[in-house]
């Protein structure tokens, strides 16, 4: 599955009752329908993003534009103790309808709510009704990972 390439999405949300910013890169990330607007995102088994949305059923996602690679890797990091160092520095914004943090500069940014959650193997797909969306950097490129490794179009 390295063959196939990838966009570049970080998922975010706001865990109660700390209200504690969470962030993680994806590269599963896809588009389920427009009428009405779902997208899905698969997350691994017991991963702190699981856990937070199996809880927290609103959230945000920011497709990250080819200059913000250092933001997908800083998300990417595994074992880490708290994401709030990662926001620290990071321009965002926040959602109107989730509070979630969404990157300034990120081709568009989406706030979304869970309809529903599927089990998958180790990965439960969480499928989402997207409530809102912007564009930030609507004429950028995408970010694209490729073959374990981040890359650009051109």
């Amino acid at each position: 599955m390295s063959r196939l390439a990838a966009g570049v999405v970080l998922v975010t949300a706001v865990e109660p009752p700390l209200d504690e910013d969470v962030g993680m890169t994806a590269t599963a990330f896809v588009s389920v329908s427009l009428d009405p607007p779902l997208v899905l995102v698969s997350l691994r088994n017991g991963s702190r993003m699981d856990d937070l949305l199996a809880e927290q059923p609103l959230w945000g996602v920011s497709l990250l534009a080819e200059d913000q690679r250092q933001v997908a890797a800083r998300f990417a990091m595994r074992n880490r103790i708290s994401d709030r160092l990662l926001f620290a520095d990071l321009p965002h914004t926040r959602g109107e309808l989730t509070g979630a943090p969404l990157v300034a500069g990120a081709l568009a940014t989406l706030e979304c709510r869970t309809e529903q959650r599927v089990e998958a193997g180790d990965h439960t797909l969480v499928v989402a009704r997207v409530l809102a969306a912007a564009f930030p950097n609507a004429e950028g490129a995408p970010l694209t990972y490729f073959r374990g490794r981040y890359r650009h179009l051109g």
